[in-house]
């Protein structure tokens, strides 16, 4: 009889960084490198627990502070070095960073408006626009689901980035309204097939404390 070769699909588990001081005072980080506080660090090493029997083979991470803290915390549980990724960084918010959500909408209403309302094209001033973004994202997770078919991998990256991989997984469109929380250190597990991406599970958090913040203001 002969066999079938059977191909398992590539499994990503996509890991938002830890809580910061600027996501509790609702602060746009974007690209500066904020640490995590005290709290994300716990929720970092909680992850790397929960993941320690998920067959986690290598790690990716975004190399700004807050994440790549992140990942390591993971890394240790698991005993793997993170591999710095960039293309993984959060959107560039140009001058809408530094600044709360509330502050940037009263100084900047109009671009605030294009933000707001997911105006794809809309690249603030000095930062990058979502079609920008979601090129440099997807690219990259490619790359990644590549290098390693029929494993699992972790990468560990932000809540603008997630965003664009939830949309780019299940088809929608970069304008469509969220309907999904993003959590501090959330695990979001997804998988490709033949090239086919699918969501398995998203905002997992039951190895958190109650009350990671999601990504946006409530």
């Amino acid at each position: 009889m002969v066999e079938i070769p059977t191909t398992r699909p590539t499994r990503i588990c996509l890991v938002r960084h830890g809580e910061t001081e600027w996501n509790a005072a609702r602060r746009i980080q974007g690209q500066i490198d904020i640490g995590l506080n005290e709290i994300g660090l716990r929720q970092a090493e909680a992850a790397g627990r929960w993941l320690k029997g998920a067959g986690i083979v290598a790690l990716y991470s975004s190399d700004l502070k807050r994440a790549w803290a992140t990942a390591q915390a993971i890394g240790a549980a698991l005993g793997l070095t993170p591999n710095a990724a960039p293309e993984m960084r959060e959107r560039r918010y140009g001058v809408f960073e530094g600044l709360t959500y509330d502050e940037a909408k009263t100084k900047h209403p109009d671009g605030y408006a294009a933000f707001e309302g997911r105006n794809a094209d809309y690249a603030f001033e000095d930062g990058e626009s979502l079609k920008a973004m979601f090129a440099r994202v997807t690219s990259r997770l490619q790359a990644i689901a590549a290098a390693h078919p029929g494993q699992n991998v972790a990468v560990v990256l932000h809540g603008g980035v997630l965003d664009i991989i939830n949309r780019f997984v299940r088809g929608n469109s970069l304008e469509t309204p969220r309907d999904f929380l993003i959590p501090n250190a959330g695990l979001n597990w997804i998988a490709v097939d033949n090239g086919r991406w699918q969501l398995e599970t998203w905002g997992e958090t039951a190895h958190l404390e109650p009350g990671a913040l999601d990504e946006l203001p409530s």
